[in-house]
C-alpha cells in the first residue's frame, strides 16, 4: 500500500461521519424491536421517530410522507413499480406510459427496462452536450395524455450536472402525471426541499452523506398513490414491510443534522478544491476533455477524459499511489461497456473509455489536490507512451 492516501471517490460512498459513529455505537446496546410494546421497544421506536422528523424537516416535508427503505435503489424500485401494483391505490390504468432519461441511476434504467416487459411503456429523455435533460421533448411525449410518471435524477453521479427539478416537476403536472426525483446525489449536497422542487415522491441514501449504508428514505407526498414494495409486515405504517434497520435510521438521522450544520461552508470549500483541480489539469496535460456542465454541477464532482488512455489503467495507476477514484458509477464497476451517461452526452466510446470521476468529500484537502496534481501527469504521460491511439499534433506520443 502507498504511503499516502488519498479517497477521490466521494460519490460511490463517503466514510462514516464521526459524530454518526459515535451515535450509533453508543445505540449498539439497544436491541428492541421498534414495534414491540414493551420497554425496549418503546426506546428503540422513538429513536426511530426522532430520525424520521429530522430527515423530514431537513427537506421540508412532514414526517409521515417519510419511509425508511433499504437503500435508494429500493426506493427507486418502489416508485417505478407503481406502474404494475394490482391495489387499487396504484396509478390509474389510462396513464401506463413513464418517462424518464437515458443518464440515470442504473436501478432507474434497469427497472425500467423490465416494466417494458409487464406492459409499460417507457419514454427515454435525450439529453445535451452537458448532461441537462430536453425540456422541449418531455412536453412532447406528455402532450400524448398517457404519462403516469416522470423520473429525472437531480443531479447525475457520474457527471454532476444539476437539473431543473422545479421546471421538470411544473411540466410534468401541467399535463397530469406524476413527479419523482432520484436526489441520491444531490441530498446533503444543495439545498433540497420538496416544496420548492414541487416533487411527489423522492429519494435518498444514508451512505451518500457520511452514514451508514443499508439505509435510505422515500419521501412520498400527501395523498399520491403508494403500493408497498416488501410486504408480509406492517411496519412503516405498512408501506414497507421488515424490522427498521434502527441503528441505520439514527445514523441517517445523525448524518441529516450533520449536513444541516455543515454542508454550505464545505460546498463553498469543495468548490475551491475543484476548480483547482480543474485548473491544474487544464496545466499540465494535454488534450483533457472535460465532462458534464461547466457550473451548473455538483461542487465536489469532476469528470475529465483523457484521449489515448484508458480508464482502468489510470485508476490503477492512481491506486498504485494511493489515490482512489472511479471510472464511473460505482454500480457499473466491473463492465466493459463504456459509460452510458457520457454515450447519451454525445460523447464516442473512445473518449467514455478513457474517463474518470474524481468525487471530492469533507476529508479532502488542498494538499491532497496538489498531491493528485504531481501524481496525474506523470500517470496520463506513461499511459499515452504505451499507446497506439494517442496522437498529439500528428505524431504518436512515443515519437516525441
Amino acid at each position: 500500500m502507498a504511503a499516502r492516501q488519498i479517497y477521490f471517490d466521494n460519490n460511490a460512498t463517503t466514510p462514516l461521519h464521526p459524530e454518526v459513529k459515535k451515535e450509533m455505537v453508543a445505540a449498539m446496546e439497544m436491541f428492541g424491536n421498534p414495534s414491540s410494546m414493551h420497554a425496549y421497544g418503546r426506546e428503540a421506536r422513538a429513536n426511530v421517530e426522532d430520525a424520521r422528523r429530522r430527515v423530514a424537516g431537513f427537506m421540508g416535508a412532514d414526517e409521515s410522507e417519510i419511509v425508511f427503505t433499504g437503500s435508494g435503489s429500493e426506493a427507486n424500485n418502489t416508485v417505478l413499480s407503481l406502474f404494475v401494483c394490482s391495489s387499487a391505490l396504484c396509478i390509474p390504468g389510462s396513464r401506463q406510459t413513464i418517462i424518464t432519461s437515458k443518464i440515470e441511476h442504473p436501478c432507474v434504467l434497469e427497472t425500467s427496462q423490465c416494466l417494458t416487459h409487464r406492459g409499460i411503456d417507457v419514454k427515454y429523455l435525450e439529453v445535451d452536450r452537458y448532461g441537462k435533460v430536453d425540456l422541449q421533448q418531455l412536453e412532447e411525449h406528455l402532450k400524448a395524455g398517457s404519462v403516469g410518471l416522470v423520473s429525472v435524477m437531480m443531479a447525475n453521479n457520474e457527471i454532476g450536472t444539476l437539473q431543473d427539478i422545479p421546471a421538470i416537476s411544473e411540466i410534468a403536472h401541467r399535463y397530469g402525471a406524476l413527479m419523482h426525483t432520484d436526489a441520491v446525489q444531490a441530498f446533503g449536497k444543495v439545498p433540497v426541499n420538496v416544496d420548492d422542487l414541487g416533487v411527489d415522491f423522492l429519494t435518498i441514501s444514508g451512505h451518500k452523506i457520511y452514514g451508514p449504508k443499508g439505509i435510505g428514505a422515500l419521501y412520498v407526498r400527501k395523498g399520491m398513490p403508494y403500493c408497498p414494495f416488501i410486504r408480509g409486515g406492517h411496519q412503516e405504517k405498512g408501506r414497507r414491510a421488515g424490522t427498521e434497520n434502527t441503528l441505520g435510521i439514527m445514523g441517517l438521522g445523525m448524518a441529516v443534522d450533520m449536513r444541516a450544520i455543515e454542508m454550505e461552508a464545505e460546498e463553498v470549500r469543495l468548490q475551491g478544491l475543484k476548480d483547482m483541480l480543474r485548473k491544474g489539469i487544464e496545466e499540465r496535460i494535454d488534450d483533457a476533455l472535460f465532462n458534464g456542465h461547466p457550473t451548473d454541477s455538483l461542487a465536489n464532482t469532476l469528470n475529465v477524459s483523457f484521449p489515448g488512455a484508458e480508464g482502468e489503467a489510470i485508476l490503477l495507476y492512481l491506486d498504485l499511489a494511493g489515490i482512489a477514484v472511479s471510472t464511473g458509477s460505482a454500480c457499473a464497476s466491473g463492465s466493459l461497456d463504456p459509460s452510458h451517461v457520457l454515450l447519451a452526452t454525445g460523447v464516442d466510446a473512445e473518449r467514455a473509455h478513457g474517463s474518470i470521476r474524481i468525487s471530492l468529500g469533507r476529508d479532502n484537502t488542498v494538499e491532497d489536490v496538489e498531491y493528485m496534481l504531481d501524481v496525474l501527469p506523470g500517470v496520463i504521460s506513461r499511459i499515452r507512451d504505451m499507446s497506439t491511439a494517442y496522437i498529439k499534433g500528428g505524431v504518436h506520443a512515443s515519437a516525441r
